[in-house]
């Protein structure tokens, strides 16, 4: 009971603007007491609107009271101090120096509790009390102590900043909508929030859905890794059986074998526990970037959460599914069959004394190269429905026939904004990626690019972005009298005859890119052979009010 009456003693006789004991009390009209030089600093700073007010219950005063010292609390103040009351609050109460101090607190400042909007300052406990208790002030807007407040004030006509301007991507006051901004698409941040919040939820989803795929991904190569190992234990039982049968004379090939067997294990096992890797970490961005979109969602200042929307929205680039090829469980059978080919022939072998048995014999080729396709019937065994990515095309194109066909608009389509949408060019990208040995063709009309292209190609203003004018994309001109390949700037005229439609062959191991001229016939228009170290994407660039379609192939 003593604690708390000295609590409620040191409560009584405190001022409550800096928060100490009372020095040199005085009482103004209302009835509440601070010290003379802390109320009269305060008023000094309403000097400019002649009109005087209580810094806790708001009651003002016209013209400024004359201040005289209240002996009676003078008197009560001292005694307090000769018993040794401390009216200052703990050490961890003040503000240091990460954290938002109180702007009303004189002296030493105490920690704020929150950051009002309306007034653009922060408060502790003690000053943010008017907010709770005064008409007016409960409708301000509250949100947690923020060292920012400031940039929320226009710096050419130092106002609130309560707008957004959608032309200039940029926070602005109203004064700034009549003024410089003038005629621009101009909305309340508010409603901008509200707008960039339902495409934050989407790429939350997004992430999700990612995410499940990745983990998905992840899961088929553990089984991957289990078949490779399980392959190779096989193919080394096996190996060890036959060899045996040989005695001594092949106990030199029976190790060399077990040893290739091994290191191709090895090999194999290396290369999708490196994607395993890769795929585990981008999950790991994607829950942290999902983490940080999660706490900017629950931003209440509208502002910083526009400041801070753009560049935590970027998504990284993600691990193409179509680059997890999961191989036939036939990893090692070969290597059984070359042994049992061997033992077969051991006697003629040393009989000729054909002793030196190359190890060629015995490699593991998961995948052979196979002949070029010489026909149209043996390209379309390769032939791939392909499909346009909504999200890669640029807003003057107009996608139809169900993301097959783009088509060049003199006005802009609707289109949410998306990282991955080109933003100069009127370019689109394939939804699929293209890996191994794929076909498909394409009608155009008015004139256009047919190419294909890396996924992290640019989609800025530079040539990094223009399909064939840098080393991610490879790129056939069409126009109404002839034909050019374009890769790295470096333009090639092609010569063969004009059609309305082309057709493209890849073979994206092998570096082989093809492209020709479809009519009755097909004719070779021009072949790149280079190494290829991306999954490919269609790429289709119509110009001069043309169209570029994807054709649907039986």
């Amino acid at each position: 009971m003593a604690q708390k009456g000295a609590q409620l003693a040191r409560e009584t006789i405190s001022c409550s603007i800096c928060l100490d004991l009372l020095k040199d009390p005085v009482t103004i009209p209302c009835g509440h007491s601070y010290c003379m030089k802390c109320i009269q600093n305060f008023w000094d700073g309403e000097d400019e609107k002649r009109i005087h007010s209580c810094p806790q219950c708001r009651q003002t005063f016209t013209p400024r009271p004359v201040l005289v010292k209240n002996t009676m609390l003078a008197a009560l103040v001292e005694e307090l101090k000769k018993t040794g009351l401390q009216a200052a609050p703990d050490d961890h109460c003040y503000a240091g120096p990460e954290d938002v101090a109180c702007d009303v607190c004189t002296g030493r400042k105490l920690k704020a509790l929150k950051s009002c909007l309306v007034c653009l300052a922060s408060y502790c406990e003690k000053h943010l009390q008017p907010h709770h208790d005064v008409a007016p002030l409960k409708k301000h807007k509250l949100v947690e102590p923020s060292k920012k407040l400031q940039e929320n004030i226009c710096s050419r006509h130092d106002e609130v900043m309560k707008m957004f301007c959608r032309t200039d991507q940029q926070c602005i006051c109203y004064l700034c909508s009549v003024d410089e901004h003038k005629g621009h698409d101009t909305v309340s941040a508010a409603a901008e929030r509200t707008e960039r919040q339902r495409e934050l939820e989407v790429s939350r989803l997004n992430i999700q859905q990612r995410i499940q795929d990745r983990e998905k991904d992840v899961k088929e190569l553990q089984q991957e890794v289990e078949a490779i190992n399980g392959s190779a234990d096989k193919a080394v039982e096996d190996s060890e059986k036959i060899f045996t049968e040989l005695i001594r004379l092949m106990e030199k090939r029976r190790s060399d074998v077990k040893q290739q067997v091994r290191s191709q294990q090895e090999t194999e096992v290396s290369r999708v526990k490196d994607l395993q890797e890769k795929l585990e970490q981008e999950i790991t961005e994607l829950k942290r970037k999902d983490a940080e979109l999660e706490k900017l969602s629950h931003t209440e200042d509208h502002n910083q959460f526009l400041h801070n929307y753009p560049s935590l929205s970027r998504l990284s680039q993600s691990t193409d599914s179509s680059s997890i090829n999961i191989r036939p469980l036939r990893y090692f059978e070969d290597v059984t069959a070359a042994v049992s080919e061997l033992r077969d022939k051991l006697q003629d072998v040393l009989r000729d004394q054909r002793t030196n048995i190359s190890l060629t014999d015995t490699e593991v080729h998961v995948s052979l190269p196979e002949p070029e396709p010489k026909t149209r019937a043996e390209f379309l065994k390769y032939s791939r429905e392909l499909t346009l990515d909504p999200n890669t095309a640029h807003t003057q194109l107009l996608l139809s026939e169900r993301n097959r066909k783009a088509t060049l608009m003199r006005e802009d389509q609707f289109y949410l904004w998306h990282p991955s949408r080109f933003s100069y060019r009127s370019q689109v990208l394939s939804r699929k990626s293209l890996t191994g040995r794929c076909y498909w063709e394409v009608d155009w009309s008015g004139g256009g690019y047919i190419a294909v292209a890396y996924k992290n190609i640019s989609r800025d203003f530079s040539d990094e972005s223009r399909f064939g004018f840098n080393n991610k994309s490879w790129a056939l001109r069409c126009e109404k009298n002839n034909y050019k390949f374009l890769h790295n700037n470096v333009q090639t005229p092609v010569s063969g005859p004009l059609s309305s439609r082309v057709g493209v062959y890849l073979d994206h191991s092998a570096g082989i890119l093809s492209f020709y001229s479809v009519s009755e016939t097909m004719t070779l228009l021009h072949r790149v052979q280079t190494t290829f170290t991306q999954p490919l994407y269609v790429g289709l660039w119509p110009f001069g009010g043309g169209s570029a379609e994807l054709r649907k192939l039986k």
